[in-house]
């Protein structure tokens, strides 16, 4: 009869599991001990030598995991003994970083950032958040989970994972309210209490652990306690199935990007306009995102910059300002950041084609002839002016240059397409472009010519 206090504790975190989790929790043990013994009796190489990319996590992660289980202290017995995980421990890790709140976590991860204890180094927390942010992007490809997306149709992860890496640890803190840049920031010691605000303030450090967790030690994965960001950590991909198209998005910034977006509008994110599919023309930008509902634009200048913008409301074109405060910007390369409406202005979106008085062009923030973002209807040419800062999205520059030449552009529809997108309000390239309409009169075509109407594509993209 053990009543002490500990064991109660051990009680406490089973608690937390329903009855089917804890069978589930049981089996992911007894599996995971039987490979740990039968790994370490036979010859180590071996092990090490399977390929990456045949086990559900990256090496360094494993490790990671495995020091922040060893972490847990075992009641009554000293814990550096074996070198085997106990089933309490497993269970309390579990129970923590699944279950628990920052307080909770935090001792886990420092031990997960580094095993010694004490103060963790800036370089240490960047390490840590990088296997992290790559060990995610590799379960979830392992596991099939990118809904569309895949590491073939997406620029490459690993400029990406830096980027977002950076874009989290821009949000840690010291006591005293500033913020280590740069340099300075790698060397900069945090402790304990420092890290555990900033878990506490940056969702996705848990939101990643839960996913590396369950997805790559493939426990709790199926059950019902996910919570939405999990379940749309990654947006369905449609529209981009065998296109042959490389987005210039990367698995990392599309997660990044869709967790700022509406709740609603997460679970799915639908090509509507590609330059490389669809030609460099102003004409057919407009003809394929009017009136498709909330999307996201991304370009990138010839440069090699790439940001962007979302669009809350549908695209029309008319010669007002449109949209409202849930817009904003963002970059994705060579930083990965958002930018939110100020309040100083309504200026959130703009789009305006084929008219005499009034700029013609794509725009987002700031005011005619200064946007945030503008891509100009003589098709290949914008702008990002917004120095020192956009007034409406506080962005800075976006584009390399002030005036840029554009290399690719594309347009996707957020969230499910608006019953007009269907029919009706399908505005086809002849609604846009009066001189594409008089030339197929000219060529004999009725007006009601709907091989021109493209179709909405629905593909289900399973893989």
């Amino acid at each position: 009869e053990m009543g002490n206090a500990e064991s109660n504790a051990y009680q406490n975190h089973l608690c937390r599991f329903l009855p089917e989790e804890q069978s589930d929790i049981d089996g992911v043990f007894d599996t995971l001990s039987g490979l740990s013994s039968s790994a370490g009796a036979k010859n180590g190489k071996a092990t090490k030598k399977t390929a990456y990319t045949r086990e559900p996590l990256p090496e360094q992660m494993t490790v990671r995991l495995y020091n922040g289980m060893k972490s847990i202290g075992l009641t009554g017995k000293s814990s550096g003994l074996s070198e085997q995980i106990a089933k309490e421990q497993f269970v309390i890790f579990m129970s923590n970083l699944l279950k628990g709140n920052a307080d909770e976590k935090i001792t886990i991860i420092m031990r997960m950032i580094s095993k010694t204890e004490g103060p963790v180094k800036g370089k240490q927390i960047q390490e840590f958040t990088e296997d992290l942010i790559v060990s995610v992007v590799h379960v979830l490809s392992y596991r099939k989970e990118l809904k569309g997306w895949n590491l073939e149709n997406t620029r490459d992860s690993a400029s990406g994972v830096k980027t977002l890496a950076s874009q989290l640890l821009s949000e840690l803190k010291l006591a005293d309210g500033t913020k280590p840049v740069g340099p300075q920031l790698m060397e900069t010691n945090f402790d304990q209490s420092v890290i555990e605000d900033w878990v506490y303030r940056v969702p996705q450090i848990s939101v990643f652990l839960s996913v590396v967790i369950r997805q790559g030690l493939h426990v709790l994965h199926s059950l019902p306690d996910q919570t939405k960001d999990i379940l749309n950590l990654v947006p369905g991909c449609k529209g981009i199935k065998g296109r042959g198209l490389v987005s210039l998005f990367d698995i990392p910034s599309i997660i990044y990007i869709n967790s700022h977006l509406p709740a609603e509008l997460q679970h799915k994110w639908q090509l509507l306009f590609s330059s490389r599919l669809h030609g460099e023309s102003f004409s057919q930008l407009c003809g394929h995102i009017v009136n498709k509902g909330p999307c996201v634009v991304i370009l990138k200048d010839v440069d090699g910059y790439i940001f962007g913008g979302f669009a809350s409301h549908s695209w029309e074109a008319k010669p007002q300002f449109q949209g409202d405060n849930r817009c904003f910007l963002f970059s994705v390369f060579p930083s990965l950041a958002v930018y939110t409406y100020t309040g100083y202005n309504d200026h959130y979106m703009y789009l305006n084609h084929g008219q005499q008085t009034m700029p013609n062009g794509l725009g987002m923030g700031g005011q005619h002839g200064y946007f945030g973002l503008w891509v100009d209807s003589d098709y290949g040419k914008g702008h990002s002016k917004a120095k020192p800062r956009c007034t409406t999205y506080n962005s800075p520059q976006l584009s390399a240059k002030e005036d840029f030449t554009l290399d690719a552009m594309e347009v996707w529809a957020v969230g499910d397409l608006p019953e007009s997108a269907g029919t009706k309000g399908k505005k086809s390239i002849l609604d846009v472009d009066p001189e594409a309409q008089a030339l197929l009169e000219m060529a004999g075509k009725s007006r009601q010519s709907e091989g021109l109407r493209e179709p909405i594509e629905d593909d289900d993209d399973d893989d």
